[in-house]
């Protein structure tokens, strides 16, 4: 009987140490498009990511080219730019954990869409709907200034907790 007390807890902790990356990927990036059958987070509601960062527009990505990265899910249009994604995520990853950008700068973790994107000094930032890239396009250097300066006081804090502030 002991033995089986010890197998449980062993299994019950293993469990919960394996489940915590999917747990903090969903406050560390914008995973609103459901989970893979494994479990993890999707990315932009399942668009090509490297299709967005090369100014291709939004393009839908596939499961059945799918790469992990930090615990989240990107899917890819084609094997060819899961390829180049696997190469250097770092290249290719939204910034702001793909939050909206204009919500960073106003202090907020808002869901973005891919199809409301912009590329700056090769970098890549989506944004909530049409008012809200409106309102960036207002004023591009500042928006993103502020969303630098509000980020890094964000980026490790729960959605519900940022978003009542």
């Amino acid at each position: 009987m002991k033995h089986i007390n010890t197998l449980i807890t062993a299994v019950t902790f293993i469990g919960a140490v394996s489940a915590a990356p999917a747990v903090y990927a969903v406050d560390e990036y914008n995973v609103s498009a459901g989970t893979t059958l494994a479990g993890e987070p999707v990315a932009l509601r399942g668009h090509d990511t490297v299709a967005l960062a090369l100014g291709l527009g939004e393009t839908d990505g596939h499961a059945k080219f799918t790469h992990v990265h930090d615990g989240v899910a990107y899917y890819f249009a084609s094997e060819e730019t899961k390829d180049i994604f696997a190469s250097k995520p770092s290249a290719y990853l939204p910034q702001y954990g793909g939050f909206c950008a204009f919500g960073v700068a106003i202090g907020k973790k808002l869901d973005a869409s891919p199809r409301f994107a912009d590329i700056v000094d090769g970098k890549l930032y989506v944004f909530l709907n049409s008012v809200a890239f409106g309102k960036y396009q207002e004023d591009k250097a500042g928006t993103l200034a502020k969303a630098e300066q509000k980020w890094p006081a964000m980026h490790h804090v729960a959605v519900s907790k940022v978003n009542s502030r």
